[in-house]
């Protein structure tokens, strides 16, 4: 799946140009997609803080043209080049010259954090009690775009969808009006799956594992539940008024949906560049500015989160080199800071370029799930992961990612995110573990990263 290049033999650059149709700009995709949220394989892709250059388009598409999802004991890599084949499927496309969109038809969905275990041969200790799966994609040829940084939104048809389909998609956002909102409600507060002595006891058996020499650092998490009655929809749209992020999103299912506020880029590939950006090293966010300030700083000058974000840089080197060019890995970026409504963090990236013969979903496939959210080395901390953490995390930790049929792609990590699965909400909040944490401190930004969103749902109660 190269980038967009010669329109091919017998085929015109004509046959493979989208159609595009614009609408008025609107900074917010909600509305808009508020009229398909509950159409088959509706899914949004929303960047939330159209300030920040990594947030510069939204994307939704729904009414694929078929869902992927893998089949009982396929391994990964074969339900990857299902993958490639549904693309081929759809046929090649490019956009106007000039014109910067992400998208011109393919793939839209989600793999989570447990489709690892179709990559590598992992333990099967946690529990798995939500069921869902762990990869659904849709096939689809349009999407609804904006461009914030150039204040447009525009329909993008692939040149194979019919004239009547794409005369229905005009006439659905040009002349309907926002669709109802529902709502939204928690049966009852959010409850951790572990006690604190529990947590503690997982962080010290965490700490005698990097004393004994298997790993270097561990990820962990602990997972929050709660009933719940509505629309997760409407449980999206105030969460993202709560806390916008650049890579968020919402994924409609069959028994519920996932609602993504994700601060965090997987993997990015654009004509055939790659980049992704780990983020190690969190303080939570103080109302005071001169205490913010201070807190910034220290964050900024910790040895420690620093020594931890480096472990990961130098990992996903490591897995970026599987798939790039020899020599094109570097790190541009190292050390940053990026603030968001609830927390500072510590963000660095890592570029590379594609080798020949390799693709994105090589590039996934010898990534996944992500560095930043396993460990070091990452094998054996997966292994701890499943050893120490009741369930599984499904959709924690994995990512919602475009793919389009120029090769084009975008991924988030699914931190900051939330599955409604049959009635019930799971939330979920970690840190990476390393030889000098304090469980305290830990459990303490555990619950932190995730605060806001829990807050925000439990204001939904009834007294």
């Amino acid at each position: 799946m190269n980038a967009a290049g010669p329109a091919g033999p017998g085929r015109s650059r004509s046959m493979t140009l989208c159609t595009l149709h614009p609408l008025p700009y609107q900074a917010d995709p909600g509305d808009r997609f508020g009229l398909i949220r509950n159409a088959p394989g509706a899914v949004l892709l929303d960047s939330g803080r159209p300030e920040a250059q990594r947030g510069r388009h939204d994307l939704f598409s729904a009414w694929p043209l078929q869902i992927l999802q893998p089949q009982t004991g396929e391994d990964g890599y074969a339900f990857f080049a299902r993958l490639r084949a549904a693309l081929a499927s759809l046929g090649p496309a490019q956009l106007p010259a000039g014109l910067e969109l992400p998208f011109a038809g393919g793939l839209i969905g989600l793999l989570a954090y447990d489709f690892g275990r179709r990559l590598e041969a992992l333990p099967e200790q946690a529990v798995d009690d939500i069921g869902a799966s762990d990869s659904r994609f849709g096939l689809y040829a349009w999407a609804l775009i904006t461009d914030h940084q150039a204040r447009t939104s525009q329909l993008v048809f692939h040149p194979t969808l019919a004239a009547a389909e794409r005369a229905r998609l005009i006439r659905l956002f040009e002349g309907a009006a926002a669709a109802p909102q529902l709502g939204f409600e928690l049966g009852e507060a959010f409850a951790a799956d572990l006690s604190a002595a529990q947590y503690q006891a997982a962080i010290e058996r965490i700490q005698a594992y990097i004393r004994a020499g298997d790993c270097y650092q561990v990820n962990f998490a602990q997972r929050f539940t709660a009933a719940y009655r509505g629309d997760p929809w409407a449980a999206y749209r105030a969460l993202r008024k709560a806390c916008p992020t650049p890579f968020a999103g919402f994924v409609a299912l069959p028994d519920g949906a996932v609602a993504s506020l994700s601060p965090e880029r997987f993997l990015h590939v654009s004509a055939r560049q790659v980049e992704t950006r780990p983020i190690k090293g969190t303080r939570r966010r103080m109302p005071e500015p001169a205490a913010d300030a201070a807190a910034a700083a220290e964050l900024l000058g910790s040895e420690k989160d620093r020594a931890e974000n480096l472990m990961i840089v130098d990992l996903l080197r490591n897995d970026l080199g599987r798939s790039c060019r020899v020599g094109s890995v570097e790190v541009p970026e190292l050390f940053a800071l990026e603030s968001y409504p609830n927390v500072h963090h510590l963000v660095s990236a890592v570029r590379g370029e594609l080798a020949e013969g390799k693709d994105a979903l090589d590039l996934l496939a010898g990534s996944f799930p992500g560095g930043s959210i396993t460990g070091a080395p990452k094998i054996r901390a997966m292994q701890i992961i499943d050893e120490l953490e009741p369930s599984r995390r499904s959709v924690y930790c994995g990512s919602l990612l475009y793919l389009d049929v120029r090769g084009e792609m975008d991924s988030s990590i699914a931190i900051r995110t939330l599955l409604f699965n049959n009635d019930r909400a799971y939330c979920w909040g970690g840190g990476g573990i390393v030889a000098d944490s304090t469980w305290q401190a830990e459990y303490q930004e555990s619950q932190d990263k995730v605060g806001v969103l829990l807050r925000t749902l439990e204001a939904t109660l009834r007294d």
